[in-house]
């Protein structure tokens, strides 16, 4: 029996030496939006047999940001840098896995879905800055009515596709103080100074806190340690304080929020109050009406709110998102 050939990624991965977790791990195809844990991506190979190495093609899910690149050495082949210490790595062959969206990958039907609630929330933004909350029109809440309705996957696809923008910079917050995910799911490990910590201690700068990715544009801030009086440190002077600082240190920032369930949990209430829009996903096969009405007035204090669809079927053979880019292939 033969060999199975190599893939686009193992190739890839023989010459550019990514970290360990890259070797070895075939390419997978962006799945369109779906629940919090969606089905297993299916491996696709490169048929024929395995040719000699070659250099990542552009838009492979392990798409090396220029910046880590090094010039051609005498093959002709770029060698990658490692990145600054301080610079988070993204596992994107995770985020592939998890069927979310990966930086640098060829657009397709998920991308175009996110282009689509990006653009409205872009727009929506300019008309908030020309009213009385200016700034603070750049924050943007991501939140759900239940757990289990798709916010945090939603939250960082958001995040990924702002990111692309020519003119924006995105940090990402993790502000779901009991159950924490973000980092996590982007492959970021280790104990990180976060939210609850600034604002428990004014001692601490904000700015100093947040985390570099080597995804361009894309910068995170952890939660922080877990406390009993998330909802009070919230609703305290300094968490305004300190949004405004952090608005006011990159002008083209636009923070995003990962904020619990409104229904779950009160810190997403508090939260609404102080942001310019809310993006309130909606499981199709789960969410009930009144949940969603119930919702929407726990988070009222916030005057933009917009609802996105999530896990939506599709009937075969019907038009979607994305699918124009693949005709010629």
């Amino acid at each position: 029996m033969s060999a199975r050939p190599e893939s686009l990624i193992e190739r890839a991965a023989r010459v550019y030496d990514f970290n360990a977790h890259l070797r070895g791990r075939a390419e997978a195809p962006v799945e369109p939006i779906a629940a919090e844990e969606p089905a297993p991506v299916p491996v696709r190979d490169v048929p024929g047999p395995a040719p000699a190495p070659a250099p990542a093609p552009v838009g492979t899910l392990a798409a090396i940001p220029a910046e880590f690149l090094s010039d051609s050495d005498d093959d002709g082949l770029d060698e990658w840098i490692a990145p600054p210490s301080d610079v988070a790595m993204i596992d994107r062959t995770m985020l592939a896995e998890m069927g979310m969206l990966v930086p640098g990958a060829p657009v397709g039907a998920l991308a175009e879905e996110f282009r689509l609630v990006k653009r409205q929330l872009l727009l929506t933004a300019r008309v908030v800055a020309e009213g009385p909350l200016r700034q603070r029109a750049r924050t943007i809440l991501v939140g759900s009515g239940k757990p289990g309705e798709g916010k945090t996957f939603c939250a960082i696809n958001l995040a990924i596709s702002l990111a692309a923008e020519r003119d924006v910079e995105i940090l990402l917050v993790d502000a779901d103080f009991a159950k924490p995910d973000v980092l996590a799911r982007l492959g970021v490990d280790g104990e990180h100074t976060g939210l609850l910590d600034i604002l428990a201690d004014p001692r601490i700068d904000p700015e100093a806190c947040v985390i570099r990715t080597d995804v361009p544009q894309l910068s995170l801030l952890a939660a922080g340690k877990r406390s009993h009086s998330d909802t009070e440190l919230l609703a305290s002077a300094r968490t305004g304080e300190v949004l405004d600082r952090l608005l006011a240190a990159n002008p083209k920032r636009i923070i995003v929020f990962d904020s619990p369930p409104a229904l779950a949990a009160s810190p997403a209430s508090v939260l609404a109050l102080l942001v310019g829009q809310v993006m309130l996903v909606v499981r199709a096969d789960r969410t009930t009406e009144g949940d969603v009405q119930e919702a929407v007035q726990l988070l009222d204090g916030c005057d933009e709110i917009h609802l996105v669809l999530n896990a939506v079927s599709y009937e075969p053979g019907r038009g979607r998102f994305g699918s124009y880019y693949g005709r010629g292939e």
